[in-house]
């Protein structure tokens, strides 16, 4: 290997030390903000302890880039962590559970394949079954809980039900109302329109999301439960599958031996490992059909009122634009969240969601004032 070689070769691994050690940081910061808005002392101490042991993660990291190490790392607060924590002191640590398994699982992915992040990852698999746990009420230190599974995993399906219904309230209301706008200055049929179209997307919503939901749960468990049959009537066949699995992604054989052992100790933590890396299902997403509907309805509704409000109090002529203020701030809001949530910039998230609505809402409007003109 060439000198240039070996120094591109360094600094690829330098690179991916600090992205770990940069996502270990912020986990550190994440469970720090759990910790703080869980009230709970039985859940408190299963906070601390991930604390602890991201510090330590934090730590590991730190040291193999050589850059000396508090004893009390500086967490490392994103714009996602942010928003979770004021999540949790408004709703309640659990609420937000369902998010910040995703961004462990997220981390424990990050390390797929690296044999030098071998025991991090062991250690990421026994944090997300502690959070889960703690999501269906088990304050445990994440040991096997007999006849649970992801039942209970109802929060994930609804929350992600209710973001596609407050988009789709504000977006497609708006636009029904600026399309009746643009045919009718009446504000009486406006407002019909608008609760009309209210009721009926709300509706729609709802029926679809459980339909959609009930088949999906239905085959996944359906999946699951196979996979849990061969476990218990072929254990160390699924062993040396779930070992083949984790040397296709870039371990040892002696490396992927010991990670298959170790998660095939907990019987429920074999099963969803198996369930992902093998059928790429995520349990997790299971969620609550009727939970996902009624989520589904309500947030629609939250967002499909917005454009409506003006004409309800009767502003007459500046109903319209009344409408469209609302509706936009609305949209900048919503957005803002979302991207923040998913890590990205908030701001373009924001001006992107108000892009889309706006240009709903004129197209609808344009449509209506031609349609409104033919008929007269």
């Amino acid at each position: 290997m060439t000198t240039h070689q070996q120094s591109s070769k360094d600094n690829e691994t330098q690179r991916k030390y600090r992205r770990y050690l940069e996502a270990e940081r912020e986990a550190v910061a994440l469970y720090s903000a759990m910790l703080a808005a869980e009230q709970d002392a039985e859940r408190r101490k299963v906070f601390q302890g991930l604390v602890e042991s991201e510090q330590r993660h934090v730590a590991h990291w730190a040291a193999k880039l050589g850059i000396p190490h508090p004893q009390s790392p500086t967490p490392r607060k994103t714009a996602r962590v942010r928003l979770l924590s004021l999540l949790a002191k408004a709703l309640g640590a659990r609420r937000v559970l369902p998010l910040v398994l995703r961004i462990e699982g997220e981390d424990t992915r990050m390390y797929g394949g690296d044999p030098e992040a071998l025991q991090v990852m062991i250690e990421g698999e026994e944090h997300s079954q502690k959070l889960r746990d703690l999501r269906e009420g088990h304050p445990s230190s994440g040991q096997e809980i007999a006849g649970k599974g992801w039942e209970t995993a109802a929060a994930a399906g609804a929350f992600r039900a209710g973001v596609l219904g407050v988009n789709d309230g504000l977006v497609s209301n708006f636009g029904l109302v600026w399309g009746v706008a643009g045919g009718t200055s009446n504000p009486e049929i406006i407002l019909l329109a608008g609760v009309a179209g209210l009721l009926a997307g709300a509706f729609s919503m709802a029926a679809g999301e459980y339909v959609s939901m009930r088949a999906d749960r239905d085959l996944t468990e359906s999946r699951i439960e196979k996979e849990r049959r061969e476990m218990e009537e072929f254990p160390q066949e699924e062993q040396e599958e779930l070992s083949l699995i984790y040397r296709m992604k870039g371990l040892t054989k002696e490396e992927a031996d010991l990670l298959a052992a170790r998660v095939m100790q907990n019987k429920e933590v074999a099963l969803e490992t198996m369930v992902r890396e093998e059928l790429g299902l995520d349990p997790d997403q299971l969620g609550s059909p009727w939970g996902a509907a009624i989520s589904s309805f309500l947030s629609f509704s939250l967002g499909a009122v917005v454009p409506v409000v003006p004409y309800l109090f009767g502003v007459n002529s500046m109903a319209f634009l009344a409408s469209g203020a609302l509706t936009g701030l609305a949209l900048l809001l919503v957005g803002g969240v979302l991207a923040s949530i998913s890590n990205k910039n908030a701001l373009w998230g924001s001006l992107r969601m108000l892009l889309v609505g706006a240009l709903a809402g004129a197209l609808t409007n344009g449509i209506g004032r031609l349609v409104g003109v033919a008929l007269e």
